[in-house]
């Protein structure tokens, strides 16, 4: 049976200072003590380490060899420590984020960033998905997490608030109402609005809908044939209004502008973990948590 780690330490001290006094000194323990110890050592071993006088403190050739090998085989154990620590609070493994394209933009990017900062132990990999999809995904562990816009259904899932976004519309510089720093929703409901297909997030094209149909009675809604035209050509008529939230704000096109609406309750993006949770998952929580704060991501 090897000896205990304790023991092989203070052994290394002694080999050091070659004195019982100096060595027991450095190390915080009474002299009788160590040199129990390293007479328990030496039984355990079956060899001696050490020639004592009443002067002095020498090293045998086993003594003088185990001096040697011992650092580097310590160094390794504590290595082994180390690791098995960080695995247990989450900081080390694979990580798979789910995201949906309209987190892309800014929120998904800067978590993803900051567990990579944090925790370099973990080989961090982050895709788009199509909403609807991110839950599931988590629940059955095909991803880890995920990151979400709007109150999206699913089992076997647990959602925190990640970010509240304000929300208004992206029009041409040129629209009638691009003049006013902020927009009342009937004003706003009075010209075409486009809104991304329902399959692509049913939550949020419902937040949406209703939001512009309690404040006028026959809103006007349109969908792009194109899904994802980056340029936004249909906007360029000076007369469609896109709901969008203010994150839109840091992709948006030359010769478009973006306005917030007034009253209008925010988008909330979540964080999806699964409802069982691992230390790693508890871990991407923490980062979450501490990153929404550090960026009032979630004012009250």
């Amino acid at each position: 049976m090897a000896p205990d780690t304790v023991s092989l330490r203070y052994f290394l001290v002694l080999a050091q200072e070659l004195n019982f006094t100096r060595a027991a000194a450095r190390i915080g323990i009474a002299q009788p003590a160590l040199s129990a110890r390293m007479r328990r050592l030496e039984a355990e071993l079956g060899t001696a380490l050490l020639v004592r006088n009443t002067r002095s403190v020498e090293l045998t050739t086993a003594g003088a060899a185990l001096a040697e090998s011992a650092p580097p085989a310590l160094a390794a154990l504590d290595r082994a420590w180390d690791t098995a620590r960080s695995a247990g609070a989450g900081e080390l493994g694979t990580l798979r984020i789910g995201y949906s394209l309209s987190t892309g933009a800014e929120t998904a990017p800067a978590l993803v960033d900051r567990i990579i900062r944090s925790s370099p132990g973990l080989e961090v990999s982050a895709v788009p998905m199509a909403t609807p999809e991110i839950s599931l995904a988590v629940a059955d562990g095909r991803v880890d997490a995920g990151i979400t816009r709007g109150e999206q259904p699913g089992r076997g899932v647990r959602r925190f608030p990640l970010r509240r976004v304000r929300v208004g519309v992206q029009m041409a510089d040129h629209h009638p109402l691009a003049e006013h720093p902020e927009i009342e929703i009937a004003e706003a409901a009075a010209y075409p609005l486009r809104l991304p297909d329902r399959s692509a997030n049913p939550a949020i094209h419902d937040q949406l809908s209703a939001l512009f149909r309690e404040a006028h009675p026959n809103p006007r809604f349109h969908t792009l044939a194109v899904s994802f035209d980056l340029s936004q050509h249909d906007l360029r008529d000076g007369l469609t209004l896109a709901p969008a939230g203010e994150t839109a704000l840091t992709t948006q096109p030359t010769g478009l502008t973006w306005r917030p609406l007034r009253a209008a309750p925010p988008l909330t993006i979540h964080l999806v973990l699964p409802r069982v949770q691992s230390p790693l998952h508890r871990r991407i929580r923490t980062v979450a948590k501490t990153l929404a704060h550090e960026l009032h991501w979630l004012p009250t």
